[in-house]
C-alpha cells in the first residue's frame, strides 16, 4: 500500500470517528476509562522527566554562559524559554507518543485480530467512533494539563538544580523567569499540544484498526505507530513554529 493510500484511509477513518456515536452513558464510561489509561497513568513519568530535564537545562545553560559579562538572570530566562517553547510541549508529547501510542495500537490491534471489531460492526455499532473518539477527546483535553505541569516542574527543577549546585543564585533565576514574559508563548505551546495530542490519539488508532495478521503483526504495527507519530509530531512542530512565531 502506498503512502497516498494510507493518507486517504487515515482521513476516511477521521470522517467516521465523528459519525454515529454510541449512547451517552456508554460514551461517558469509555471516556473516563481513557482519561485514566492515557492521561492519569502518564502523570508520573511526565513529572519525573520534567523535573530532572529542567534541572539539566538550567545547569547546561549556566555552564555555557559562564562569563562575568553575562548576568545570571539570563540563565532563568533561557531555561524558561527552552522549557515553554520546546521541552514541555514537544519533548513530552514525543514521550507520550511512545508510551501511549504503543498502548493504543496494541489494544485496538488485538481487538482486530481477535475479531472483536468485526463483532461490533455486525451489531451495527460504529466501531471506529466507539474505539477512537473517547481516546481522542481524552488526549486533546487532558494533555494540556500535563504539559502545563511539565512546564512548572521543569522550571522548578532548574531552580532546585541551581540552588543545590551553587552555580547561580535562586533569586537571579527567578528574576530571569520574570523577565520579558510573553503570554503568547503559553498559547503557542498549548496550540502545539492540541495538535500533537490529536496525532497521538489518531495515528496509533489507525495502525491498530487496520492491522492484518496475528500477534506479530500487532507488535509490528505498534512500532510503526510510534515511529510515524513521532515523525508527524516533528513535522507539525516545524510547520506550527513557522506559522506562529515567524
Amino acid at each position: 500500500m502506498t503512502y497516498l493510500e494510507h493518507i486517504g484511509k487515515y482521513f476516511i477513518m477521521l470522517g467516521r470517528v465523528f459519525k454515529k456515536p454510541q449512547r451517552a452513558g456508554v460514551f461517558r464510561e469509555a471516556l473516563m476509562k481513557e482519561i485514566d489509561d492515557l492521561g492519569l497513568k502518564s502523570i508520573g513519568i511526565i513529572m519525573f522527566i520534567s523535573f530532572f530535564i529542567g534541572g539539566v537545562i538550567a545547569l547546561q545553560t549556566a555552564l555555557n554562559l559562564d562569563s562575568p559579562f553575562i548576568p545570571d538572570s539570563l540563565i532563568g530566562f533561557a531555561a524558561k524559554r527552552s522549557i515553554i517553547l520546546e521541552f514541555a510541549p514537544t519533548f513530552c508529547c514525543i514521550i507520550l507518543a511512545g508510551k501511549v501510542g504503543s498502548y493504543i495500537t496494541s489494544s485496538i490491534g488485538t481487538m482486530r485480530v481477535t475479531e472483536q471489531i468485526d463483532a461490533l460492526d455486525v451489531m451495527g455499532i460504529n466501531s471506529i467512533s466507539h474505539l477512537v473518539l473517547p481516546k481522542l477527546i481524552a488526549t486533546v483535553f487532558f494533555y494540556p494539563f500535563l504539559i502545563i505541569l511539565a512546564m512548572f516542574l521543569g522550571i522548578f527543577g532548574g531552580w532546585i538544580a541551581g540552588v543545590l549546585s551553587g552555580l547561580f543564585a535562586g533569586t537571579d533565576y527567578i528574576t530571569g523567569i520574570q523577565t520579558d514574559f510573553k503570554p503568547f508563548l503559553i498559547v503557542y505551546a498549548m496550540i502545539k499540544t492540541f495538535v500533537f495530542s490529536f496525532l497521538i490519539a489518531t495515528v496509533p488508532s489507525y495502525h491498530g484498526y487496520y492491522v492484518k495478521g496475528g500477534s506479530i503483526a500487532v507488535g509490528r504495527a505498534s512500532t510503526q505507530a510510534v515511529v510515524w507519530t513521532t515523525i508527524l509530531i516533528v513535522i507539525a512542530n516545524y510547520i506550527l513554529t513557522q506559522l506562529l512565531l515567524t
